[in-house]
């Protein structure tokens, strides 16, 4: 939070849009980080009787906010470029590398503490990709702090918020996008939906599967709900925990709900039923 202050002061004093901007990214990274450490100690809080799953899916809803306030921030910052350069003002270079350069070295160190757990983690990832993409800004406005000091091309000052802004967008959309798809119930990326059904389809006794689910608990956990025909009956507590601890381990399925049946009535899944205009319950 300090270095969003340094940022602010010295960047009305210098007259910089770059550092501003800057600094108003850097806030909106503060707000974000909250966010996912929230939603981090929600999802360790263990299942209610009204959040019979937990409260792991804020973790999602972390990752969306992330992406929004990253795309605010940009609109902001590409809003007060282009008036700058409509009403160009004269930039202290040296002021604006100095603090910039502070800033990298201190982005840079936080997006480096995130690194690891951002291919794992969307919400990790949304926190590591506020860290780097503020390195990357800090590093561009440092440069360009350099060219105005020994150039006084004051332009360079906005046109490298806006190229900066790109580079963020490019970045914060495809976060926004899979939080999204997580959020409205798709399947988390890295899981094989055909191939969950193939395993099944392959479990000896197993005839048929149907009314297969998938769908994200958190930005790191999976569940899953299927139907299996077997017409010798149930095959018994044993080999059911077996299938779940293959679906676990093989899968990423951290919570499996599978219902046995012997096919000798007729079931269909209520949700491929149902008309837009007339929701049904979810019953087979």
């Amino acid at each position: 939070m300090l270095i969003v202050v340094v940022q602010a002061v010295y960047g009305f004093l210098a007259h910089s849009t770059a550092l501003l901007a800057d600094a108003g990214h850097n806030l909106s990274d503060v707000l974000g980080l909250l966010l996912a450490w929230g939603a981090v100690w929600l999802g360790t809080r263990k299942p209610s009787e009204r959040y019979t799953f937990g409260l792991g899916s804020s973790s999602i809803l972390a990752s969306l906010a992330n992406a929004a306030l990253l795309l605010f921030a940009c609109g902001a910052i590409v809003l007060e470029a282009v008036q700058r350069l409509l009403n160009p003002a004269p930039v202290a270079g040296l002021d604006v590398f100095i603090v910039a350069t502070l800033g990298m070295v201190v982005n840079g160190f936080s997006a480096w503490l995130f690194m690891r757990g951002s291919k794992e983690d969307l919400n990790v990832r949304g926190a590591f990709l506020h860290m780097a993409a503020d390195a990357g800004i800090s590093a561009a406005v440092a440069i360009s702090g350099l060219v105005i000091l020994f150039t006084g091309a004051s332009w360079i000052d906005p046109v490298m918020s806006i190229i900066v802004v790109g580079v963020i967008v490019v970045g914060t959309w495809g976060l926004g996008r899979d939080a999204m798809r997580l959020a409205m119930g798709a399947v988390p990326p890295g899981v094989d939906k055909p191939g969950i059904e193939r395993y099944l389809a392959g479990v000896p006794g197993v005839t048929d599967v149907h009314d297969l689910h998938v769908w994200a608990l958190s930005t790191t956990e999976n569940a899953m709900t299927a139907h299996l025909v077997m017409p010798d009956g149930h095959p018994g507590d044993v080999f059911v925990d077996g299938i779940v601890a293959a679906l676990r381990r093989d899968h990423a399925m951290n919570h499996a709900t599978l219902q046995v049946e012997r096919g000798t009535t007729e079931h269909h899944c209520a949700l491929h039923e149902r008309s837009p205009a007339q929701p049904q319950a979810h019953a087979h």
